[in-house]
């Protein structure tokens, strides 16, 4: 099921709502949604995925994105089942409806009518005037407020009903969780489009054109993804404008929900400070990285340039040292499919389950001391460990007093677990807890 219509109608508020979370960007500028964005609607039956598009604009030539716009929304028509076509409640009609709306027509896919905006009986007249759409009565919503949504979904099931086949698979996060994450303009969405072997994002040479996250699957053989394309991340004195904001906000979110990300950096670039503050956020939320160093293409000496690469993420990236670095271009297609390798590994890495009885062993072996200590005396005392979780592989320490653990001990704990264990690149969460002797 997919949601059309022109610019600045609501259709993000309305997805937002069907799906049941903030998951594409809403403001009253118009254009802000360029790709397909991806959702769940469980009310229904049978549940629907739902795909929020950008707004249309038939004939435009001087809109930025407007042709790759359509061109989603084009796609996006060819695979759904049913159209939710979108237009404003409150003033009627537009010249640029009537011209979507004659497009429709000609088009196999069922259709419903929805006007949104509608907050009362004071637009009654122009939910009227919708029928000169050719489309039959508009179903009266307003997305903002939660009105009228059981009367769409009484809708939607009703054609559900009434077509043959009309069911749609629904989208289900069913593989690895890669997010593709860096400053704008690094290739990001090219990297994504490479791997997926369409067009699924807009790419452009103007940064910032990726503002919403796009889930992307992605099926080789018996290995299953899904790609979260994110908006470029800039450091917040870069930040300007509310959308951008929005977009960098929603990159963190999706930092949090994926399961490895891969950190795409510009190789005909030298490594800057925006590239470590995405990077730290990666960090900060103890999310295995694969670091992509795209457009490799474009770079002569190549050898030389990989010490130097290598050398660099050793010093600017002290925190991620463990972190596979892979050298592509998303252009050519050089070394791409090595990114899911490594995500693999990492993802692996990330499971890993140690038993409480070799967790102890581990313990007595690197802090034997710490453990033979007297419970009365003034230095660290730790009783025993024990795993508490994975993805990040998580240790639970108890010990006679959490203030006294210091730093460097923290960090010995952690490299001799990742090396006895395996943990490789994935980050390792150490808790200390108090427990009297």
């Amino acid at each position: 099921m997919v949601i059309v219509g022109a610019p600045n109608v609501g259709k993000s508020t309305l997805f937002n709502r069907l799906v049941g979370g903030r998951r594409a960007i809403v403001t009253d500028e118009p254009g802000v949604t360029r790709d397909r964005l991806y959702g769940v609607v469980d009310d229904t039956t049978p549940p629907f995925e739902l795909v929020d598009t950008g707004g249309l604009i038939p004939g435009a030539r001087d809109v930025p994105f407007a042709g790759e716009i359509e061109q989603q929304a084009e796609t996006a028509l060819q695979d759904a089942a049913l159209a939710l076509f979108v237009i404003d409640g409150r003033a009627g009609p537009s010249g640029t409806d009537l011209e979507l709306a004659a497009r429709l027509r000609r088009r196999a896919v069922p259709l419903i009518l929805v006007a949104n905006k509608v907050d009362g009986p004071r637009q009654e007249a122009q939910i009227v005037d919708a029928l000169r759409l050719g489309l039959g009565e508009a179903v009266a919503v307003s997305a903002e407020h939660g009105l009228g949504l059981a009367e769409l979904i009484d809708a939607i099931e009703q054609v559900v009903a009434e077509v043959p086949d009309c069911g749609e698979e629904v989208f289900e996060e069913f593989g690895v969780r890669v997010a593709v994450v860096g400053r704008p303009n690094v290739g990001k969405s090219s990297l994504v489009n490479r791997l997926v072997g369409e067009e699924r994002v807009v790419v452009s040479e103007i940064p910032g054109t990726t503002r919403d996250a796009i889930d992307t699957r992605l099926e080789l053989g018996d290995r299953r993804y899904v790609l979260i394309d994110t908006a470029g991340i800039r450091r917040r004195g870069k930040v300007m404008v509310r959308v951008e904001r929005s977009s960098v906000a929603r990159a963190r979110q999706n930092i949090e929900r994926c399961d490895v990300a891969v950190l795409v950096l510009d190789a005909s670039q030298e490594f800057a400070a925006q590239d470590a503050h995405v990077a730290g956020h990666v960090n900060d939320a103890l999310k295995p990285m694969v670091v992509a160093v795209n457009k490799w293409d474009l770079i002569e000496d190549r050898e030389e340039a990989a010490k130097q690469w290598a050398e660099r993420l050793r010093s600017r990236l002290k925190f991620a040292k463990s972190a596979p670095m892979v050298l592509l271009s998303a252009r050519s297609g050089q070394r791409v499919t090595r990114v899911l390798d490594e995500v693999d590994g990492l993802y692996a890495q990330a499971g890993i389950e140690v038993p409480t009885v070799q967790v102890n062993r581990w313990l007595q072996d690197v802090a034997g001391p710490q453990m033979a200590r007297p419970a009365g005396g003034d230095g660290l005392r730790v009783y025993y460990a024990t795993q508490t979780g994975v993805r990040p592989p998580t240790f639970a320490l108890f010990c006679n007093d959490p203030r006294r653990v210091h730093f460097s001990f923290k960090r010995r704990l952690e490299n001799t677990l990742r090396e006895r264990f395996g943990f490789g690149g994935a980050p390792i969460r150490l808790q200390f807890r108090a427990r009297r002797s």
